[in-house]
């Protein structure tokens, strides 16, 4: 019906879109959004991390960080501490009850991964991430600056 469905960033939009309502939705019952699973899925994967590291590798505006930690932190998720190398930074760890409600919003994303793939299966999902893969490095653009997870499963 529109011009803007032969475009491929009109489509991604559309599809991002999707998948972030469903992802919205899967989380609601923990009232945590998309970007505070990720923050918490970060912390836990590099405890003592900074708030600017974090902020960084997950592309959000500092004083919007600000809020989203000050958020987790007021909910018992997440503490706070000046950091033992240098005093003009903050730490960051979970709290048990972070590592509770982390643990279970990643079984919710999980099922949520299980519900897109059983879309687009398995083989469908190994070439939309291919293909999304070789999107994110046009020539020309600078390298994508995702986020930094160690572990073996990075989620979204």
């Amino acid at each position: 019906m529109t011009p803007l469905n032969g475009y491929v960033g009109y489509a991604l939009r559309r599809a991002q879109g999707a998948i972030f309502a469903d992802f919205n939705q899967t989380l609601a019952q923990l009232n945590l959004r998309p970007g505070q699973f990720a923050v918490l899925l970060l912390i836990d994967q590099n405890p003592g991390t900074s708030q600017s590291s974090v902020s960084a590798a997950l592309g959000i505006q500092k004083a919007n960080f600000v809020a989203t930690i000050a958020d987790l932190e007021h909910r018992g998720l997440v503490r706070r501490r000046k950091s033992d190398t240098d005093g003009r930074t903050y730490s960051l760890g979970l709290t048990s009850r972070g590592r509770s409600v982390l643990q279970h919003a990643a079984e919710l994303q999980s099922q949520h991964e299980a519900r897109v793939i059983a879309h687009l299966g398995p083989d469908g999902r190994l070439q939309l991430l291919n293909l999304l893969d070789r999107l994110a490095r046009l020539p020309g653009l600078p390298p994508p600056d995702g986020p930094r997870v160690r572990g073996a499963r990075a989620r979204q």
